[in-house]
């Protein structure tokens, strides 16, 4: 536990093992975070608990905090077993305790733990009176889920954010203004890249909605990662931007290779692109060895990609079948795609990427380019000029 105000406590946990998230889905090289919190005015209030692995120890340290029965309501604000995973545990202490939550919150939690406990159900505007401070409920369904909302705290203008404006980051500073800044960004833009981006739209609309309501924000607390008290506004300014269809001035080459030879076209097609645009970055990725949310993070910020893969068995590698099924799962919008790869016999590999990169809604600039069994160097210099001509 610590102290973020007089009145408000982390009560969370630090995952500094975590590795991977929502299946072998997300990679978390920096550990994480579960952030609970209590408040403590004339009522006291819960907000979230932590993934379900922890649910003993995190009742047991809640324990040393505070009675239990001191505890007036829980807050959930979203039901994924990462935020309410310890409920089960925490009931068996306070079976009888108001849990506020949405009505896709209350059927989640149902749905995960199978209980009717004693639910409140909340929508935008409805307030609970605390004492000195007030809790507004904001409703943010698909940021990422259904059932998912804020809660604000008016009188110390605390918003616990939930999913949204947090990152997968374990860190014993826990504030914004302490941690090194290059990676608090590089993780909270993969955290959108990897989770939001289906969702976009939808974040720009309840951003703007919550402008609109002109309330004052002097800290946002995500549920996962690192607490904004300096400017918070910054990450708010930064989700309106990454929502926008955003891009920046780079094209990513992301392949798998058999023996060299798709590889080799990459390489080439990488050169062409530099020769004739030293400003554009490119970045070149074996999906098969390399991590693919980090990969998926590079896509994000391209304005065009280009996908390779050797033909075997009359298809694709699966290591870019793979990442292109995730690529049409984040629905990207605004981007250029063309395919390449190398063959032996049948060749089937660039028009099957085509065709992925299609259904994804990326703008397919070309037909692609093949080249068969081991490009040699009239192969490798129509590459080039397949990337001087995507230039």
């Amino acid at each position: 536990m610590f102290k973020i105000s007089d009145t408000v406590s982390w009560v969370g946990k630090i995952d500094w093992e975590l590795d991977k998230f929502h299946g072998d889905e997300y990679s978390t090289h920096r550990g994480s975070s579960y952030n609970s919190y209590l408040i403590r005015d004339e009522k006291t209030v819960l907000i979230d608990t932590v993934w379900e692995p922890f649910a003993k120890e995190y009742v047991a340290n809640l324990k040393k905090v505070i009675d239990l029965k001191e505890i007036d309501y829980i807050i959930i604000n979203h039901a994924e077993i990462d935020h309410g995973g310890s409920l089960a545990e925490l009931m068996k202490e306070i079976p009888d305790t108001p849990i506020y939550c949405t009505k896709n919150g209350i059927n989640t939690i149902k749905g995960h733990h199978h209980k009717d406990w004693n639910f409140v159900e909340v929508k935008t505007g409805d307030t609970l009176d605390i004492g000195k401070n007030k809790l507004i409920f904001v409703e943010a369904r698909m940021l990422h889920w259904p059932d998912s909302m804020m809660t604000y705290m008016s009188g110390e203008n605390k918003l616990f954010s939930n999913d949204a404006f947090g990152m997968h980051y374990a860190s014993e500073l826990m504030y914004n203004d302490l941690v090194d800044q290059d990676e608090l960004y590089a993780e909270a833009m993969k955290y959108y890249a990897n989770i939001l981006t289906p969702f976009s739209k939808f974040v720009v609309k309840k951003i703007e909605e919550v402008v609109a309501l002109n309330i004052p924000i002097d800290m946002i607390c995500p549920s996962h990662g690192i607490i904004w008290r300096d400017n918070p506004m910054q990450i708010v300014e930064k989700y309106m931007e990454w929502a926008k269809d955003y891009q920046e001035n780079q094209i990513t080459i992301v392949y798998d290779t058999m023996w060299n030879g798709t590889r080799r076209m990459a390489e080439a097609i990488a050169e062409g692109i530099k020769s004739k645009d030293k400003e554009v970055t490119v970045k070149l990725f074996n999906c098969a060895k390399r991590d693919k949310n980090d990969i998926i993070t590079e896509v994000f910020k391209s304005k065009m990609i280009l996908v390779g893969s050797s033909t075997i068995n009359n298809g694709i590698l699966t290591s870019i079948a793979a990442i292109l099924e995730m690529i049409k799962g984040l629905k990207f919008v605004n981007k250029k795609a063309a395919a390449f790869g190398s063959y032996g016999w049948s060749g089937e590999s660039v028009k099957i990427i085509t065709e992925h990169l299609k259904s994804a809604k990326f703008d397919v600039v070309n037909d692609g380019i093949r080249e068969l069994w081991n490009p040699d160097e009239e192969a490798l210099e129509r590459c080039r000029k397949f990337g001087r001509n995507l230039v």
